[in-house]
């Protein structure tokens, strides 16, 4: 997997694991799935970790642990399954101030919108990276700078700036 962040590719520093045992066998920060995230807590109470979930999951089923995970990984099962950004939102209006993973097949042409909903980082297959390596990643971000959607993105939306210029006219 390929990591990328905002300013290039990092390095994970989360363990990934699937049980409640593999998990608890894991020296340093791990990322397991939003399921078994109460039971790590009371075997593990005050250790580093992140959950993992699927886009679909519905926010209140999230909430509890956006307290105590560092990192919330979101899974996209398809580029074009963007469920993944509107949990991403909900999760940032929650209070959410950790790190938030996008991970799975998203395409480069994503990765402003990925950044403008909250996510800190995209994780990506081997498949993916290969086909779009991280300065195609890097480039992508820059090459859309209006956006339609308000409340999205970085800065006023193309509508809200329209709306300001008729109001100065």
């Amino acid at each position: 997997m390929t990591l990328i962040r905002e300013d290039g590719a990092v390095a994970d520093r989360f363990t990934r694991a699937d049980t409640i045992d593999a998990a608890l066998a894991v020296d340093g920060p791990v990322l397991i799935p939003l399921a078994i995230a109460g039971d790590f807590e009371k075997a593990r109470p005050g250790a580093e970790f992140g959950v993992s979930l699927p886009g679909s999951t519905p926010i209140e089923d999230v909430k509890p642990q956006l307290g105590n995970a560092s990192l919330v990984a979101i899974e996209f099962p398809a580029f074009a399954d963007g469920r993944g950004f509107s949990l991403a939102k909900k999760i940032v209006r929650e209070g959410f101030s950790g790190t938030l993973r996008a991970s799975g097949p998203l395409i480069a042409d994503e990765f402003a919108d990925a950044l403008a909903c909250g996510f800190t980082e995209v994780e990506l297959p081997e498949t993916m990276a290969n086909r779009q390596p991280v300065q195609q990643w890097l480039a992508a971000k820059d090459t859309m700078t209006e956006h339609y959607q308000t409340g999205y993105g970085r800065g006023p939306s193309i509508l809200q700036k329209r709306l300001a210029a008729r109001k100065g006219a």
